[in-house]
């Protein structure tokens, strides 16, 4: 990763703090904290998220450091190292702002470092276990329990001693603390998963229960799984960012991350041990995290992606090019108001519409670079919480889901046209996706049968339900023709 600036800098660390303009935050507190929390998949939405939540906690006291685990790559650990584990949070807004985050004290590599994850998920001094792994990294089935037959889950039941999926390590902590009487711990989800912390909690209880049904006992006594919402936006550092951080700061920093003001974090108040003074900093803690976590997967998540792949079909890069579209965005729009809002029961202390308002304009901010190819990744493990879940209960309900379906029809065509164009797409079940979109031949609805078939994403009473079918398939062909020449006119006829 190589960048050039016109004056070179000094790398940030510790001992080049003092040279930090007086414009960037520095909570001081938080550099002098000890480690109280172990973090799996210490990516740049949590060290943009969930690390400064945690940071700014710190200044009422505690030690909250964190320990980030990487379950398999050495970038974050390598780079950050260099830096002392410091970086840098740009706010990317109308009014920019930088602040130096210390929360994270080291970072390990879970297949290089074993022996010290595992000595940092069983100390006492350890209170909160959180994770950010993606959807795929919970190995669950179709209907969110854990799937016996995913091969990493199959691995680590042959292979105890070296567990490489999240569920396993976590239990085979566990079965530690369990036996050396060390408790208070509470595992949280920051996934976008629906009952995050409750799917969680049943797939290290199922794990545990495979082998030791004592210890699945022990876990479902002692241990919180709390379901959580988190949000913001937080696209991918590159060299535009890490200019701009140097200049701000004055130093040279290689792995600052940016994201949007906003940001949200609601977390079931449900915990087995002490926590950081999180509520202090922002951190809503409820009995109803569902309502929330409905709102945001279903209102910003769904429309994320269906935003993504239809950007994507009509030749957009980014979230801010393809909503500024006048079609898109009313698509956007009237989805969102006549489709998903009615899909389910907000909190009542949500203002549905003001929050619609809020995800569009979120969307429209022009100084976040947000790629919608990074959107459109691991499709088959989000749409299934993103859309689909909003599209049975309108079915259900009786109530259309013309838009969402197209939604879902865009995500096949990006499929095909991968499959077409021998474009490698990230997902975990990508081999699948491709091998079933290149046999498609252009007899369009035949084509929508086949990909709806997949039933790892199509659950079977929604692949058979022929409003749903000839929704999708009504989606598809109309999107058949669009190109960046007939936006309009297409999306106007979906409307």
């Amino acid at each position: 990763m190589e960048w050039t600036n016109s004056v070179e800098k000094q790398r940030l660390n510790k001992q080049t703090l003092a040279l930090l303009p007086s414009s960037v935050i520095h909570n001081v507190s938080s550099a002098k904290a000890e480690i109280g929390i172990v973090h799996l998949g210490p990516g740049a939405f949590h060290r943009a998220h969930q690390a400064v939540y945690t940071d700014n906690a710190m200044e009422f006291g505690g030690n909250w450091g964190i320990c980030a685990v990487s379950m398999r790559s050495t970038g974050v650990r390598d780079e950050l190292a260099e830096q002392e584990n410091l970086y840098t949070l740009a706010i990317i807004d109308e009014n920019p702002s930088y602040q130096l985050i210390s929360a994270i004290k080291e970072v390990l590599v879970l297949g290089e470092q074993r022996q010290q994850v595992m000595a940092r998920l069983t100390a006492a001094t350890t209170h909160i276990v959180s994770l950010t792994i993606t959807e795929k990294g919970y190995c669950l089935d179709g209907k969110g329990l854990l799937d016996t037959a995913h091969a990493d889950i199959v691995h680590d039941l042959a292979n105890p001693a070296e567990p490489r999926s999240a569920i396993a390590l976590l239990a085979t902590a566990l079965k530690i603390r369990m036996q050396q009487g060390i408790d208070q711990l509470t595992i949280i989800s920051c996934d976008n998963l629906a009952d995050n912390g409750a799917k969680l909690g049943k797939a290290i209880v199922a794990f545990a229960t495979l082998s030791d049904k004592t210890l699945a006992e022990w876990i479902s006594l002692n241990v919180c799984f709390p379901n959580t919402m988190v949000d913001s936006i937080t696209p991918a550092s590159n060299d535009e960012l890490r200019a701009r951080v140097a200049e701000a700061i004055q130093l040279q920093d290689n792995w600052p991350i940016q994201r949007e003001a906003f940001t949200q974090w609601v977390i079931e108040d449900h915990f087995s041990g002490p926590r950081p003074a999180w509520d202090k900093v922002g951190v809503t803690f409820t009995q109803n995290v569902s309502g929330y976590e409905k709102a945001k997967l279903r209102l910003l998540n769904g429309s994320h992606s269906t935003l993504a792949y239809l950007g994507l079909r009509c030749g957009f890069e980014t979230v801010n090019e393809g909503i500024s579209h006048p079609a898109l965005f009313k698509l956007v729009k009237t989805m969102l108001v006549e489709e998903v809002k009615v899909s389910f029961n907000a909190p009542d202390e949500l203002d549905v519409d003001a929050y619609i308002d809020a995800i569009l304009k979120r969307y429209s901010n022009r100084h976040i670079r947000h790629l919608l190819s990074q959107i459109a990744w691991d499709g088959s493990q989000k749409l299934p919480f993103r859309l689909l879940g909003s599209i049975q209960d309108n079915l259900a309900k009786g109530n259309s889901i013309t838009l969402m379906a197209v939604g879902v029809a865009a995500w096949l065509h990006f499929l095909v046209t991968a499959a077409k164009t021998n474009l490698k797409i990230v997902d975990p079940l990508a081999d699948k996706l491709i091998s079933e979109a290149a046999y498609c031949a252009g007899n369009l609805a035949d084509d929508v049968l086949r990909l709806l078939a997949i039933s790892q994403v199509f659950p079977t009473t929604l692949a058979t339900n022929q409003h749903f079918v000839n929704a999708v398939t009504n989606g598809y062909l109309a999107l058949s023709n669009l190109n960046p020449t007939n936006i309009d006119e297409v999306i106007e006829g979906l409307l």
